[in-house]
């Protein structure tokens, strides 16, 4: 976003419209492709947005499961704490609109997070979708390892 001149700016990447259509492509492409399950996490909180992916992807006979993983303001609060997101953030100062926006039914089915660990999470949406997991062989410290190591990337201190 940083080479995008001043005037055309978005304050958000989801109102540009290539990056719709350029989702949308890519998900039905991927789709043709394969034939397993595809796992996209992706917060669309515009109904219209969600209709230019979601929608158009359900009217190719697309089989969608959709959740809505959700939490309290001060859970989110504390999760975005954990990224060093502060107070002024992007993320931070968009909690109220995006809870009220993800509150409609368009965006069921919602997955109360606050008192879930991640593995809980995965399995309350494997359970949901009929899907059998493989087991995770991995240690509890190479679980953490792995997790901080996505929260780090997120941040943007590895690549």
């Amino acid at each position: 976003m940083a080479n995008i001149p001043k005037e055309i700016l978005k304050v958000d990447f989801q109102d540009y419209p290539l990056w719709r259509e350029a989702n949308y492509k890519l998900l039905k492409q991927i789709t043709e492709e394969y034939n397993g399950t595809i796992i996209v996490p992706m917060t669309l909180t515009n109904k219209d947005y969600f209709n230019e992916i979601i929608g158009r992807l359900k009217k190719d006979d697309i089989e969608i499961k959709h959740f809505t993983l959700t939490a309290s303001k001060t859970t989110i609060q504390k999760r975005l704490r954990t990224r060093f997101e502060g107070k002024n953030s992007w993320a931070y100062l968009q909690i109220d609109n995006r809870l009220g926006l993800l509150s409609n039914n368009m965006f069921k089915e919602h997955i109360l997070t606050d008192n879930m660990s991640i593995d809980k999470i995965v399995e309350a949406i494997a359970a949901s979708s009929n899907i059998a997991l493989l087991p995770d062989k991995r240690t509890k410290g190479r679980k953490f390892i792995d997790r901080n190591l996505i929260k780090f990337k997120e941040i943007g201190w590895f690549k």
